[in-house]
């Protein structure tokens, strides 16, 4: 098979496909992503050559291993990464790439100019399908994909939660977890994959034939790697392309029910909602019971939809705090598994049984009426505005890397929660701006800006303490990423909760 022909891939389908054999293929990336491609790839009898820009000891570790398997070639550092590889002075047949690998990367770039097809690991996945014997013993694994601006791993959480507690071999993989390469190669193989995937990964990705797709939401993020807004959506759209089944959309947001509209879905495939409002006929919704008590309920996949509902939670089954965020995600995980068959009752439970991650709207500490939340996980305004409206009088730690969003509509719509924000990032000027046009009468503290994100946590944590009130919830919810001054919005996090139970315990002896 040459790189010269394109259409020439459609020869690889199934595990079996005799075009995997000598295939030339370059995986780019030798994270978990890149390594399981890479092995994968070589199992097939592949003729396989890694590229990444950057060595650590896990990846020379892992290096060795994959040479043990079968791989050609292991190539570190920036140079390798700039030019596509040659095999034996051929260009390669396919391109296999980690999410972070960006479209106009000099790589990505060559392949796409030369007409080498450029793949995701999900796309891999989905060419080849279960093992054989996999699908022998079980049949092929459903797939049940979720994507969205925020709350992909709460709402694959869930599902992964429901489809358990219904008796299902299921594994929440994808952008979450296990990777997907992994779930299919699992020799017990699963009933169903709960499968989170990235605007990234849906930019590499053909039609994927889910038996359901949803998409939560959509606002403006990763228009640096996508190039434009709309780029950024059309690759989020992709998701519901060949869906069989059902198509999930927000019935808050109109651009998800523009993407299910647009979608090429199979015949037969139905359009459902989620809301927070009561649900009309084909939605999964929000009532009230005569004790007014919120009761989450299906009028969707039932017969007698019109004139019926089934009772899936109360919001008493959520335990502690139950933003409006989770009750979304709930919902949308709820239709995702009664596309696939599951029961009322295991919805519920799979509800009870779900714990939220840490970042994502964690409750750490309440003293002296004094609430405080670690949001590290909102990395975009959107993710942040999710949070904030689950408060009503707001200490709001905020900042970072802005990656050149609009913090308008986000302030415009907290301006009257906050009772005082403080700002982290070493730039914090766009948000200090958007505070200043919008919520002028907010005080704002500043100056957290050192290269040291530890220290400048400690320090905003302690102004926090000194500002914040009895009846207030001091929030961090950055609504930017982190890498301006932590590895990651976990490190972020956790430099929260440290900080948080050092004034805490300083506070009380």
């Amino acid at each position: 098979m040459g790189a010269d022909s394109v259409t020439s891939t459609e020869q690889l389908r199934g595990w079996d496909a005799p075009a995997w054999r000598g295939l030339r293929a370059v995986v780019t990336g030798l994270g978990v992503t890149g390594f399981s491609a890479a092995d994968t790839l070589a199992e097939l009898g592949a003729d396989v050559i890694v590229i990444d820009a950057q060595s650590t000891e896990k990846k020379e570790l892992d290096a060795e291993t994959l040479r043990l398997v079968g791989v050609r070639d292991i190539r570190f550092g920036p140079e390798a990464a700039d030019e596509i590889a040659q095999f034996d002075g051929s260009a390669p047949d396919l391109v296999v790439t980690s999410p972070g690998w960006r479209p106009d990367s000099r790589l990505i770039a060559s392949a796409t100019n030369q007409g080498i097809p450029v793949w995701s690991d999900v796309q891999l996945a989905h060419r080849l399908g279960p093992r054989p014997e996999t699908l022998a013993a079980r049949g092929g694994p459903l797939w049940l994909t979720v994507t969205g601006t925020n709350g992909k791993t709460t709402t694959v959480s869930l599902l992964e939660e429901m489809l358990l507690a219904d008796g299902r071999r299921a594994v929440a993989c994808g952008n979450i977890g296990m990777p997907i390469l992994d779930a299919i190669r699992d020799p017990e193989g699963f009933d169903v994959l709960a499968v989170e995937l990235s605007s990234f990964q849906l930019h590499y990705t053909e039609a994927l034939s889910a038996a359901a797709s949803a998409v939560l939401n959509i606002a403006e993020d990763h228009v640096d790697w996508h190039g434009s807004y709309g780029s950024y959506a059309a690759a989020k759209a992709k998701i519901h392309h060949g869906t069989r089944t059902a198509c999930i959309f927000n019935t808050a947001d109109a651009a998800t029910m523009h993407m299910v509209e647009q979608a090429d879905v199979a015949e037969g495939c139905r359009a459902i909602g989620f809301t927070l409002d009561t649900p009309d006929v084909s939605q999964v919704g929000l009532v009230m019971s005569e004790g007014g008590e919120g009761i989450l309920v299906d009028r969707a996949f039932l017969d007698n939809r019109r004139h019926e509902a089934v009772e899936l939670a109360t919001m008493s089954d959520f335990g502690g705090l139950a933003p409006k965020h989770l009750v979304e995600n709930a919902l949308a995980a709820g239709a995702l598994a009664r596309a696939a068959g599951v029961s009322p009752e295991a919805v519920r439970a799979g509800i009870r049984s779900y714990e939220a991650a840490d970042h994502r709207i964690q409750p750490v500490a309440r003293q002296n009426d004094i609430l405080w939340i670690n949001d590290s996980k909102a990395t975009n305004p959107h993710a942040a505005q999710a949070s904030l409206v689950s408060f009503p009088r707001i200490v709001w730690i905020a900042g970072g890397l802005p990656k050149g969003v609009d913090y308008d509509p986000l302030v415009q719509a907290a301006a009257d929660r906050l009772q005082h924000v403080i700002l982290l990032g070493r730039d914090p000027s766009p948000l200090a701006e958007s505070l200043a046009r919008h919520a002028p009468q907010v005080p704002v503290t500043s100056g957290f800006d050192g290269e040291d994100g530890h220290d400048a946590m400690e320090a905003a944590v302690r102004a926090a303490q000194r500002i914040a009130q009895p009846g207030q919830t001091v929030l961090l919810s950055p609504a930017a990423a982190s890498m301006d001054q932590f590895a990651s919005y976990i490190a972020r996090g956790e430099a929260f909760v440290r900080a948080v139970a050092a004034v805490i315990e300083q506070d009380d002896d």
